[in-house]
């Protein structure tokens, strides 16, 4: 007769696991359960029934190889040159059905040089242009604005023409009152200005965009997430990321929204972690230590807590 797992068992797998699916593994409290049922070969026979959430319908390990390759792979990702970084980032989310969220990530939030860096790598590693995955890979409307995106090299001086920064406010605001916002993403004249217009400049625009027509730009581009997630990279990665990893962060998210917290913390860690962690405290009323702390475990949390500077 099969002996069932004890309750606190269960319990303290689960815990162990971050509650069926969180982010890493207690490795201590994984090795103080699994020890109680050292000579009960009966009851660790059943782990796999018993405990089902991390073991798949035939009895493999995907679910735990998950949990255990987070530290795995933030280690892996931080030794490695942030410019082949970002080129295995861009071409694995070109795999997938909508990439445009990571490529958005990368070519607005990375100076000129990291993105000319990141695109010289890609072109080493996979034998093509990223230009050219996106422009083949990317079926939606927003393919031009991606290949826009990552073809740029913005001028990165201080150096702001004004006038030009509040006529291209007026452009935006005029496109986006009279073309409707599901034809922006497709508009030449706001994939010309996202594109080429220097990040400090895009800044005075949408500032002037909200003094002239009372919203802001990202307010009225509504339901249109692409366009959305470019002007809040371009206009303030600190509080863009503060959001992926609050987000990253809730009960019940997904795999994928869950593993931008890895990619978040390892590739801003040497560029505005402080910066992130403020925005982070202003929009949310935590510290972000202090959150990382409660809803990660093990290795993978000391990790992170290393590269947010715990």
């Amino acid at each position: 007769m099969a002996v069932p797992l004890a309750a606190e068992g269960c319990e303290a797998l689960t815990t162990a696991f971050s509650g069926l699916g969180g982010l890493g593994v207690d490795e201590k409290a994984l090795l103080s359960a699994l020890g109680k049922w050292r000579h009960q070969p009966e009851k660790r026979a059943q782990l796999r029934k018993s405990f089902s959430g991390f073991f798949t319908a035939d009895g493999g390990f995907e679910r735990c190889d998950i949990e255990f390759a987070r530290f795995k792979d933030i280690m892996v990702l931080w030794a490695m040159h942030p410019w082949e970084r970002d080129a295995r980032w861009a071409h694995h989310v070109l795999q997938k059905v909508h990439p445009f969220d990571i490529i958005v990530e990368i070519a607005c939030t990375r100076s000129s040089e990291e993105l000319l860096g990141a695109r010289k790598a890609y072109h080493a590693l996979f034998h093509h242009s990223l230009e050219e995955d996106v422009a083949f890979c990317v079926k939606e409307n927003y393919s031009n604005l991606l290949v826009g995106l990552v073809s740029a090299y913005r001028y990165e001086g201080s150096w702001i023409n004004k006038e030009m920064a509040k006529s291209d406010a007026e452009t935006l605001g005029s496109e986006i009152k009279g073309a409707g916002v599901s034809k922006l993403v497709e508009n030449e004249k706001v994939i010309r200005i996202l594109t080429t217009r220097s990040k400090p400049h895009l800044r005075v625009t949408f500032k002037y965009y909200k003094e002239m027509y009372g919203k802001s730009i990202e307010e009225d581009l509504g339901d249109e997430l692409c366009l959305r997630e470019t002007v809040q990279c371009l206009d303030s990665p600190p509080k863009y990321f503060s959001k992926v990893i609050d987000d990253s962060l809730k009960d019940g998210a997904d795999k994928n929204t869950k593993d931008a917290l890895t990619r978040v913390i390892v590739s801003r860690a040497d560029v505005d972690t402080k910066d992130i962690k403020a925005e982070y405290h202003e929009h949310y009323g935590a510290q972000l230590e202090d959150v990382i702390a409660k809803k990660t475990l093990g290795n993978y949390r000391d990790a992170l807590l290393s590269l947010v500077g715990q």
